[in-house]
């Protein structure tokens, strides 16, 4: 299990809704359902992959069990293993459900059931990414130990998990180290097996294992070799063969391998040769096959089988609970020539751990005792990491957050101890957990929400004046940043333009819905569209056409923030009919002569926020009053005088102005434009107002100066008067604490010899520019492109034909 036991390793990991286990196997000490790991612990419909790593029964035994016989089928989770898994897990099942289910009535299930399950099984490359859903996927890489063996690095909605299973850190004769990902983990769950131990060189336990077995042989003894059918019984084949290739006088003494799955299984070892190192590669491109033996012999079964004689015996299981390797160990015990080597990993409760004790007797499967004379003898081929290839291992991932499984509490405590040491005095923070048997692990992260700017947008470095502009794109918790034309391209996605098309009758002529709609939008483009059909585009997005008399189409492309303006549009036009202002409007009709429209309306425009701000101003200062500024003699042709600071925040005047305003009243007279100072007139309100574009005088009205220079013969007033250039024209003034500041009516520009103060009261007028800007001039939104709306095309607006016109097809 997952946590301080060897074998039966499941890990389950379930956040964001997703469950992943990994590995699904049998305890070798135990049979019937007191073999299986803790089932009831996992809901398996909720499973979305269940992961094996390799072949071995304490991994993978259990998996058939699982998809039969719980409710994994109601689920729509996966089983993934490599392809040289499937083909092993397969005949090593069979000899399973064969030898686990002789005699014995507690099957955990049978050989059909195990087909069944195999059939569904996915089989997946190394170095295959495999995306199971949005948000979760998977990579096998090679993690030696045996044929087909791998570790999974997991991604969950960015998250990096790395789950090792049993893994090898050194080469030898057929199989490949395994290897460290290329991508760095934020979790790493890595086997603690042999713990802090550290295993002999290869080389050396080699001649050792070669020189032990000379050497029963020589006395006349039988060697037993318990292993498994498959993994690291391969390995031991080809050094025995090449053993006895280079000791000539050992070619009288047979060397069996036991098992009725040899046949079979070579045929996969010679398949899989492609994943094998590049040794094996060699040889076999030098159509020399490795796994064809020249001094070992197939032994289906033990009637055939000449007990006469030294021979080196490889017999499955490893474990000696049952099988060929039991029944050899029973009837060679009693003779002290022979001898018995532990080649692998033993777990707590087999026969093959027990013996290691050297007991003078072993129990027999029948019950009887048997006295123990044998040699035994403890030489790890194993293929698991020990500290050294362990530690150095966890070193080169470099994983924040380290979780150990699949080991005994002595050896993982151990384990804990050494790398808690080991990382002391890092200033980068590692993380151990050593979780028991079904507590749950709780590790909080920090999300990744980083973007990827690819495509058109890429090509171009950022700068820091220029913001990003595209489309954000999340997909399987992955963001990209890319420009609308790069959609289809890179995600796949279709875009589609949808023009809306509202029709709307109405008793009222365009002047008056022009009139409505600037008042409330502000400035609104007019023209003609493409097909000659009279058009006013409302805030860049919405068009209104009138194709006849008492009739108009709104045309705009939609989105969200097209379709808001276009419904206010469409609210507006329908309460024209009923509103008080049309009726007066339609009951008075009079055109000024001398005024445009435009004209009219920037003149209202000013009017509003030269109303606004006496009103704050008074608020503010308290009495306001109405001077005029300019006309000096002598200043009018001084030179500039320099500010002494930055430019006001006040906007300059468009137009240059006049002396006075010339604008002639309904009459036809002309007003004088200021009164007696300190009172507010309609003429003094009239002079606020932006000069006509007929005047033939033309100025450029004074910059404010930060700290005018005072003239301490003047008063402060008049000082500050003299500073201001150009014509005469109005003003207000306000005063604090008797230092007067003069705003010009014409262009809101602040003079005062106090920076402070100017300042405050630019802080005021820049508020009443804001809160007087038009909803036009608020809200900048983009014009639609590749329509066949509104071009934009300022001609001569004619009056629509009685007729209908026709309008496009919206696409």
């Amino acid at each position: 299990m997952a946590g301080e036991a060897s074998g039966a390793s499941p890990m389950e990991e379930d956040k964001l809704c997703f469950t992943i286990v990994c590995d699904a196997g049998v305890h070798p000490a135990h049979t019937g359902l007191s073999a299986l790991p803790f089932i009831d612990q996992v809901d398996w419909s909720s499973v979305d992959a269940l992961l094996i790593t390799h072949f071995h029964l304490d991994h993978a035994a259990a998996l058939t069990y699982i998809m039969e016989k719980t409710n994994f089928k109601e689920g729509k989770g996966k089983v993934y293993m490599t392809h040289p898994t499937k083909a092993i897990y397969r005949f090593l099942m069979s000899d399973f459900v064969r030898i686990s289910n002789a005699g014995s009535d507690r099957m955990l299930f049978d050989e059909s059931e195990m087909l069944a399950s195999w059939r569904q099984i996915e089989a997946v490359d190394y170095h295959q990414e495999v995306i199971v859903s949005g948000g979760l996927r998977f990579t096998p890489y090679h993690a030696g130990h045996v044929l087909g063996a791998c570790m999974f690095m997991i991604e969950i909605a960015g998250l990096r998990v790395l789950y090792t299973g049993d893994y090898s850190r050194e080469e030898d004769r057929h199989l490949v180290q395994a290897e460290v990902p290329p991508i760095r983990p934020d979790v790493l769950i890595c086997e603690s097996t042999y713990g802090t131990q550290s295993l002999e060189p290869r080389l050396d336990k080699e001649m050792r294992f070669t020189a032990l077995i000379h050497s029963i042989i020589k006395r006349g003894g039988r060697v037993l070799l318990p292993v498994f059918v498959l993994g690291r019984a391969q390995e031991l084949l080809l050094l025995l063969d090449e053993y006895w290739s280079a000791h000539p006088e050992l070619h009288t003494v047979p060397i069996y391998y036991a098992s009725s799955l040899a046949r079979k299984c070579m045929s996969i070892y010679q398949t899989y040769i492609h994943t094998m190192n590049q040794h094996i590669r060699t040889r076999f491109n030098r159509r020399d096959n490795p796994f064809v033996f020249k001094h070992v012999s197939n032994l289906r079964s033990l009637d055939k089988f000449e007990d006469k004689g030294p021979c080196v015996m490889m017999a499955s299981p490893g474990f000696m609970q049952s099988g060929i390797s039991r029944e050899l160990l029973e009837r060679w015990a009693p003779d002290k020539r022979n001898g018995v080597i532990v080649s692998g990993y033993s777990v707590e409760g087999t026969m093959a751990r027990d013996i290691l004790s050297d007991p003078d007797e072993i129990i027999a499967m029948n019950g009887q005792r048997i006295p123990r004379r044998l040699s035994v003898d403890y030489i790890s081929f194993s293929a698991h990491v020990d500290y050294t290839q362990n530690s150095r291992f966890i070193d080169e991932v470099k994983a924040k957050h380290i979780v150990l499984v699949h080991g005994e509490l002595k050896n993982m405590s151990g384990l804990r101890a050494a790398l808690q040491s080991r990382y002391s005095g890092r200033s980068e923070e590692v993380n151990l957990y050593m979780p028991r048997n079904c507590d749950p692990l709780y590790i909080a992260f920090r999300p990744d929400r980083t973007a990827k700017v690819i495509g058109k947008l890429a090509a171009k470095p950022p700068t820091d004046e220029k913001p990003i502009d595209g489309l954000l794109v999340a997909k399987d918790f992955a963001y990209t940043v890319l420009a609308p034309e790069d959609l289809a391209e890179f995600t796949g996605l279709g875009t589609s333009v949808i023009v809306q098309r509202q029709r709307v009758a109405l008793n009222v002529g365009w002047d008056v819905v022009r009139w409505h709609l600037e008042g409330m939008y502000g400035a609104a483009q007019e023209g003609v569209d493409v097909h000659g059909v009279r058009t006013l585009r409302i805030m860049n997005v919405v068009d209104i056409k009138q194709p006849r008399t008492h009739e108009l189409v709104l045309e705009w492309v939609s989105s969200v923030s097209n379709d808001m303006v276009a419904d206010s549009v469409v609210a507006l036009l329908l309460g024209i009919d009923s509103c008080p202002a049309t009726v007066k409007m339609t009951m008075h009709d009079h055109v000024c002569a001398h005024h445009t429209e435009k004209e009219d309306a920037m003149r209202q425009s000013h009017l509003v926020q030269v109303e606004s701000l006496t009103a704050l101003l008074e608020a503010h200062f308290g009495q306001v009053e109405m001077v005029e500024v300019g006309g000096v003699e002598g200043v009018a042709d001084a030179e500039p005088q320099p500010a002494m600071g930055d430019a006001p925040t006040s906007a300059q005047p468009e137009q240059d102005g006049t002396a006075t305003d010339t604008t002639p009243t309904e009459e036809g007279t002309a007003t004088d434009p200021t009164t007696e100072e300190g009172t507010t007139t309609d003429a003094a309100t009239d002079a606020a107002a932006p000069p006509s574009p007929d005047a033939e005088e033309e100025y450029t009205p004074a910059e404010p100066i930060m700290e005018p220079a005072r003239d301490p013969d003047l008063t402060p007033l008049e000082s500050l008067r003299r500073t201001i250039r150009g014509p005469a024209r109005g003003a207000i003034k306000v005063e604090l604490d008797d230092e007067p500041v003069l705003i010009e009516l014409e262009n809101l520009a602040v003079y005062c010899h106090a920076d402070a103060l100017r300042q405050r009261v630019e802080r005021l007028v820049a508020m009443i520019r804001t809160t007087n800007q038009s909803l036009a001039d608020s809200f900048h939104l983009v014009p639609p492109s590749s329509t066949m709306l509104f071009q934009g095309e300022y001609n001569d607006v004619e009056a629509p034909e009685e007729k209908i016109q026709t309008l496009p097809a919206a696409s």
